[in-house]
């Protein structure tokens, strides 16, 4: 059986660079998406390293946890799925009230809920959170290099101008999007992902979703969770949510919750300053992965997700994406919302940092035009007593170019300038 090469992540320097400054890092992500890979690669084999279980007690760390903490006295400890032994948090908390030494544990989980709360308040000031997610544009390319949102950021006018490196996909764009960028998914045959995605979605229900408890129809679940791949990159509709399966507001609510709890979906706040009275206050919400999404609308293949309806949707699910990936890269996070207005004007995707908003469209054709910047010329209109940056379509293009005086498009697998991809791998 031919060996699978590692693919190392864009993330690595900054759980580095964390573990030098905290005791304990968070790295937190749904199920598959690498966590214990990482810590496997970036750390030495001789590394302590456990792996808890949700029926299994292992060294017995949820009933005797100083003991067990007693057993594994080498640092960095490496405790993976903590969730599945909260009453850890406590007894990791006063060995590092006793000793503040950085770097002491390295802790992976995949569920937000309660065990993870815990940890962000009884480790308030201790311990550095980061989130995981499927591979990135970069990764998928097989470059470690960083991507453009960073650089964009600092200055749009000098990014456009530099010289663009693209990323070398394995796939179309229609396969990229239809595996996902969860990492066993990228790597099989196209035959076999329908069934990877199936014992995943089995396998996410009965470890992840059945231990949170408080659902009482298992198959309305499924239902639920097939339609929220219908829904991913729209508005937030609980109603709707509910009455497309049969169930009440309230238990949509609480369901996409666990969604939520367990990283396979996420909102986008919209963006309001009080300019106009009809926007949108709803969120927008996105399962996180779109080979997820894909099989969830049963899209059976690339070519089908090619003439199939919700082909725009998906193409934004993978967008925003691989914006939240590089956003977890930088140290000071940009916040990400979107736009919308009754009238209908609307904008996928605002930035704002330092005072600066930047607008991106998500357009899923190969040659934007400059029609596709109304939306945007609405919302710096609207705002124009506010720093607008220079807009953007992301676009599976061939290259970035101006189609406004104000907006460009942007190929969706851009990397960075030339020279700083060139400055990276040398």
């Amino acid at each position: 059986m031919q060996e699978v090469m590692y693919i190392k992540r864009v993330l690595t320097p900054r759980l580095k660079k964390l573990m030098e400054h905290f005791p304990v890092v968070v790295v937190s992500g749904a199920r598959q998406v690498g966590k214990s890979t990482l810590l496997k690669n970036v750390f030495p084999p001789q590394t302590d390293y456990v792996v808890f279980d949700p029926f299994t007690d292992i060294e017995n760390a949820r009933m005797d946890p100083d003991l067990f903490l007693d057993n594994h006295i080498r640092r960095p400890l490496l405790l993976d799925e903590i969730q599945y032994a909260p009453e850890l948090v406590a007894a990791i908390k006063r060995r590092i009230d006793e000793n503040r030494t950085n770097g002491q544990f390295v802790l992976t989980g995949s569920q937000q809920w309660q065990v993870m709360k815990s940890l962000s308040e009884s480790l308030a000031g201790r311990a550095a959170f980061l989130d995981l997610e499927g591979f990135c544009i970069a990764e998928l390319g097989g470059s470690s290099t960083e991507g453009w949102l960073g650089h964009w950021l600092k200055n749009p006018m000098d990014f456009a101008a530099g010289g663009h490196a693209l990323a070398d996909l394995p796939g179309t764009l229609y396969e990229t999007l239809w595996r996902g960028a969860l990492p066993d998914a990228t790597k099989i045959s196209l035959e076999l992902v329908p069934s990877f995605f199936e014992a995943y979605l089995r396998t996410y229900i009965d470890r992840d979703v059945r231990l949170m408890g408080d659902v009482s129809d298992w198959q309305s679940f499924g239902r639920f969770v097939r339609l929220s791949c219908a829904l991913s990159a729209q508005e937030i509709n609980y109603s709707q949510f509910g009455r497309d399966i049969g169930i009440t507001p309230q238990t949509a609510r609480r369901w996409l919750d666990m969604l939520r709890a367990t990283f396979q979906w996420y909102d986008v706040p919209a963006f309001s300053q009080n300019a106009v009275k009809r926007v949108s206050g709803k969120p927008k919400g996105f399962i996180a992965d779109s080979g997820f999404a894909c099989h969830g609308q049963l899209i059976s293949s690339p070519t089908a997700l090619g003439g199939h309806p919700a082909m725009g949707a998906i193409f934004e699910t993978a967008v925003v994406s691989e914006l939240r990936k590089q956003v977890e890269t930088m140290a000071s996070k940009p916040r990400m919302y979107h736009w919308r207005t009754s009238g209908g004007a609307e904008v996928d995707v605002v930035l704002e940092r330092d005072g600066k908003l930047y607008p991106m469209e998500i357009k899923a054709r190969s040659n934007p035009s400059r029609s596709d910047t109304t939306g945007i010329t609405a919302f710096r209109k609207t705002y124009a007593h506010l720093d607008v940056q220079p807009g953007l379509v992301i676009a599976p293009a061939k290259k970035m170019a101006r189609i406004s005086p104000n907006d460009y498009v942007l190929p969706w697998n851009i990397l960075a300038t030339e020279s700083e991809v060139e400055n990276q791998t040398h």
